[in-house]
């Protein structure tokens, strides 16, 4: 698979073909480290140049099924993808209906059906790995079963999908994969030993898999949300819970999931073409602050 094959690449190598892309139309540095590699840009592989590489791609969403995986779903529906969410949930069909998408109903440990359901992904440009579970658990009282369940989810499903998803794409030239994080992951919090553990570690696996994968063409990046306002986190959280964590966050609001969908949609997008191997806190500024955040919510609202 050699990029010389392809388009303005033919009989370059290595800077010719990225003086070739540049006079094709596109920016040569967009693909430049997977040209000099060897593989060919999205646009060479499918015959054409300019416009949007991962134009008429799918996108495959875990966790689809409400909440924030709906909403990112919703997000790159509107942006041109073909949406594929699945889920475990009895919701999954109404949800898909609602925003135009197709669906696959199955578990992100199963892992012979996520393969399955790659390979039925003919044309894979993006990679959301939305879903994950958490459990409110003291140190010294977590169970290791509950442990080795979490992780299982949380971090070895979205390493199995990747590695599935990254050979699909990786014939196509290319494509996104989004690591939904946490900023559990990025700070300790309160009962959350295994949750934040899982998110931590998902954070430095996104950052080794934007290291190897990009060679072929395939952005690896983490969205950390904060606080989000959600159906579930409304039934979760009291008024004294929520005014805690509204007094720790600078905005004095919880994110809502259109705030997630569209950083993820943005990560996923040609205009995020050179980024890879970041996680980006969607908090309101929760994980960037210290003491004072009461006293700067304030300044400004004194009579």
């Amino acid at each position: 698979m050699r990029a010389d094959r392809y388009g303005p690449c033919r009989g370059l190598s290595g800077f010719g073909r990225v003086a070739a892309h540049d006079r094709a139309g596109h920016p040569g540095g967009q693909w430049r480290h997977h040209l000099l590699s060897g593989f060919p840009c999205p646009p060479c592989r499918a015959g054409r140049h300019g416009g949007e590489a991962l134009k008429n791609r799918t996108a495959l969403v875990t966790g689809g099924a409400g909440g924030i995986g709906k909403a990112i779903g919703v997000a790159l529906k509107r942006d041109g993808w073909d949406v594929v969410l699945t889920d475990l949930s009895d919701n999954l069909e109404s949800a898909a209906a609602e925003i135009g998408a197709d669906f696959r109903h199955g578990n992100v440990t199963d892992r012979e059906a996520m393969r399955a359901m790659v390979e039925s992904c003919d044309r894979l440009g993006a990679l959301v790995n939305c879903a994950g579970i958490a459990t409110l658990t003291p140190f010294l009282e977590m169970d290791l079963a509950v442990w080795q369940r979490i992780m299982e989810v949380n971090l070895n499903a979205p390493l199995h999908l990747s590695q599935l998803a990254a050979r699909r794409m990786a014939e196509l030239g290319g494509g996104a994969i989004v690591n939904i994080t946490s900023i559990s992951g990025l700070r300790a919090g309160a009962l959350r030993t295994a949750y934040g553990t899982s998110k931590a570690a998902l954070i430095h696996l996104t950052r080794q898999m934007a290291l190897e994968l990009a060679p072929l063409g395939i952005r690896c990046n983490g969205v950390a949300p904060g606080p989000v306002d959600t159906e579930l986190t409304r039934g979760h959280y009291d008024e004294a819970a929520r005014n805690e964590y509204l007094r720790a966050i600078p905005q004095d609001r919880f994110s809502s999931t259109e705030d997630i969908a569209e950083a993820v949609a943005f990560l996923c997008s040609d205009r995020a073409a050179s980024i890879t191997g970041q996680n980006l806190a969607v908090d309101g500024g929760y994980s960037s602050a210290g003491l004072g955040v009461p006293t700067a919510q304030g300044m400004y609202h004194q009579a």
